[in-house]
């Protein structure tokens, strides 16, 4: 009988040995992407620091674009990039949360449901050259609003929106089905179970998810590109009909420049982009973990 049973434990400790190993050699290659990852980003900062942080004062931020690098700024371009966030949150912010609402309160189950929820989850990951072209045929060419701030935001709000859409229904699902139903025993109706009780537990959620979508848009250079923004502008912005230009253009101006001076402006300009980006996920951080806090006391 031990005979027997002999084989069979050799071929069971054979086989825990190769999934060991096995494992030992996946891990060690994922270890190995995480490293090699680390290191690159590492290495991409310091040359961006090391480049820029001699550029970066208050001239810098104040000053608009020069053909002399120790006169040029990026002042147009922050309040272009500040022009085009604002109005595109505004475009999208509406839009999106309605839609989210709609899709988890209203819509019924059904065939034609399902297709849009399956189209604005494959719109999230169109490229975003996509919608700077549609934007650029659609806003720009047929709505006849030129190269402005306006069609830039609206180009811009077709690329987040998706991603607005998403992360707000995700907030609307996470809350409990039970708040739902206790404020239905109360005598609420729909609009008031989502107005007071469904919104406030969700706006965590879509907060974090709003800004982070709208971080993405603020490093997109591709769509705005597309729409043909200006490279070199030296006044500021006034209202939404005027041309524009943002950080990402401008930073892609100075680096197509010979001169070595303007790839450190340019260094700078990232630097400040980072900055930007920084803050706007920090700010979303401490939005759902201080919102999170409340809704637990």
């Amino acid at each position: 009988m031990a005979s027997e049973l002999r084989p069979i434990s050799d071929r069971l400790r054979r086989k825990r040995t190769y999934r060991r190993v096995l494992g030992g050699i996946f891990y060690g290659l994922f270890l190995a992407s995480v490293c090699v990852g680390i290191i690159g980003l590492v290495v991409l900062l310091y040359e961006v620091l090391s480049n820029g942080l001699p550029w970066m004062n208050w001239q810098f931020i104040t000053d608009y674009p020069s053909r002399h690098p120790e006169e040029a700024g990026l002042f147009s371009a922050l309040m272009g990039t500040v022009w085009l966030m604002g109005m595109t949150a505004l475009f999208t912010v509406p839009v999106g949360v309605g839609a989210a609402i709609y899709l988890e309160e209203y819509a019924p189950r059904n065939i034609l449901t399902r297709v849009i929820e399956i189209n604005v989850a494959n719109l999230a990951g169109v490229p975003s050259i996509v919608y700077g072209l549609l934007g650029l045929a659609l806003f720009v060419t047929w709505f006849q609003l030129g190269r402005s701030i306006l069609a830039g935001s609206m180009t811009l709000s077709l690329l987040v929106l998706p991603i607005v859409i998403l992360s707000s229904r995700e907030a609307i699902r996470a809350v409990p089905d039970s708040y739902r139903q206790a404020a239905y025993a109360m005598g609420a109706d729909q609009w008031q179970v989502i107005k007071q009780v469904i919104l406030p537990s969700a706006a965590p959620g879509i907060l974090t998810g709003t800004i982070l979508a709208m971080s993405r848009a603020i490093g997109e250079a591709a769509p705005v590109i597309a729409i043909s923004a200006l490279v070199y502008l030296t006044y500021v912005p006034a209202h939404p009909m005027d041309r524009f230009t943002v950080l990402p253009i401008q930073i892609y101006n100075w680096i197509a420049r010979p001169q070595d001076e303007f790839r450190g402006l340019a260094a700078a300009g990232i630097i400040v982009l980072l900055v930007i980006l920084l803050t706007m996920n920090g700010i979303a951080v401490f939005l759902r973990n201080r919102y999170q806090v409340r809704s637990e006391e």
